[in-house]
């Protein structure tokens, strides 16, 4: 799990010192935090049946000792410190833990917290690791909110080292609503979303919002990355908006998206979903053929290697999703009767008729501003407001496809 971790970190660019709970206990590096934990642990367990209603702490030490006998951790209770030789006593005996019954061995033990192995309680270990690595900022799930609030008062009172600052968080759930867990397998891993968006598309997805649950899975990468080109946009000033304090949030994220190390130059932005959409029509020599679409619909004004990745990335998608969702949108009859009639003109056998100006001429029929009636058939298209010459695009999707899908909207 924890090489899962880091090589998801590393792909995305976020520097960090990895400390491994095992190793930090090794070297005793939290020896002096355990010793002044267990001195105190009588008034601890007094307060931990204060803030969250758990007794276990007024019977037994908030730290778990290796049981020398059996090698087993959760098992070992401890009941008393010998506090002038800095060792536990304690007992080995059957545990629950989770669900799951731990059979002890029955090892009445000594231990000593500067040598042996152990491990501090939960409702007192982030407090030792806070003091221990000068923590200032700690975000946390709120799953685990009552270790939280007991550690803080741990680290306040005991330690005497103030507490980091905290923002907490929500779960991700998956489109079901259910939890994502490692033992369910639905986790939805940076490796795995890196094969279809970009690293960008991540950072985007944890900063954008932090409170409330919210459900994740890959159709979401779509929309996150044409949001992202859309941050940008706002950061160049390509898109103005009116309401300064928006300007502000949203110039503040495309920083935090890119690490605070913002580029000095905004990149050539093509919308994933158009991507995606020629990307399903061309399954050999895709980049090449792809880009050639591109630059015919002045949709890029040259080849890019960045624009060529966004390929690999929308292709991967492609391949891998079925992307043929319904948005919503709310369609007035008049816009819902030029669609339906430019389904029915799509829907004929004569292809040599020029779709452009046909649509164009659907929407002065019925009096609709044509910017209107395009706008409306990228968003059903592409779930965007603007894209390529429309016309030569939906020759290139496929007229009837495109028929189909307009149907849907107006029946």
């Amino acid at each position: 799990m924890s090489s899962l971790l880091l090589e998801g970190l590393d792909r995305l660019g976020i520097s960090y010192e990895f400390k491994r709970a095992y190793d930090t206990y090794q070297k005793g590096l939290l020896k002096e935090q355990i010793h002044t934990i267990l001195i105190n642990s009588e008034k601890i367990g007094n307060k931990i049946e204060e803030l969250v209603g758990q007794e276990k702490y007024q019977k037994f030490l908030p730290y778990f000792p290796v049981c020398s006998n059996c090698n087993r951790l959760y098992t070992a209770e401890a009941y008393e410190y010998l506090q002038d030789e800095k060792k536990i006593r304690y007992k080995c005996q059957d545990a629950l833990i989770g669900s799951k019954n731990l059979k002890g061995c029955g090892n009445d033990g000594i231990a000593d917290i500067t040598k042996d192995l152990g491990k501090l309680a939960w409702k007192v270990e982030f407090a030792a690791r806070w003091q221990a690595f000068d923590i200032r900022f700690e975000a946390y799930g709120k799953d685990i909110m009552d270790s939280v609030k007991v550690n803080d008062w741990v680290s306040d009172e005991i330690l005497k080292f103030p507490h980091p600052h905290h923002v907490k968080y929500e779960m991700f759930l998956d489109k079901g609503g259910k939890k994502i867990s490692k033992s369910l397998g639905n986790v939805v891993t940076a490796q795995n979303w890196l094969k279809y968006g970009t690293p960008k598309s991540i950072l985007l997805l944890l900063y954008k919002r932090i409170t409330g649950a919210r459900e994740l899975g890959f159709e979401d990468i779509p929309s996150l990355m044409d949001e992202y080109n859309e941050l940008e946009d706002i950061f160049f000033g390509k898109i103005k908006l009116d309401n300064e304090a928006k300007v502000v949030k949203t110039k503040g994220l495309y920083q935090y998206v890119n690490l605070l190390k913002p580029p000095k130059n905004p990149s050539q932005h093509v919308s994933y979903r158009l991507l995606i959409e020629i990307c399903k029509i061309f399954k050999e020599d895709r980049i090449q053929r792809v880009t050639k679409k591109l630059l015919d619909y002045g949709t890029i004004k040259n080849v890019d290697p960045q624009i060529e990745e966004l390929i690999v990335l929308a292709g991967n998608f492609a391949d891998a999703f079925d992307t043929q969702q319904k948005i919503e949108i709310n369609l007035d009859n008049t816009i819902k009767k030029a669609l339906k009639e430019i389904a029915d003109f799509l829907s004929t056998e004569n292809e040599q008729q020029d779709i452009q100006n046909s649509i164009y001429q659907i929407s002065k029929d019925n009096n609709i501003e044509p910017k209107d009636l395009f706008k409306t058939l990228y968003q059903i298209i592409l779930s965007t407001n603007r894209g390529p010459r429309i016309g030569p695009f939906i020759n290139d999707i496929g007229r009837k496809k495109i028929a189909q899908t307009l149907y849907s909207y107006v029946q």
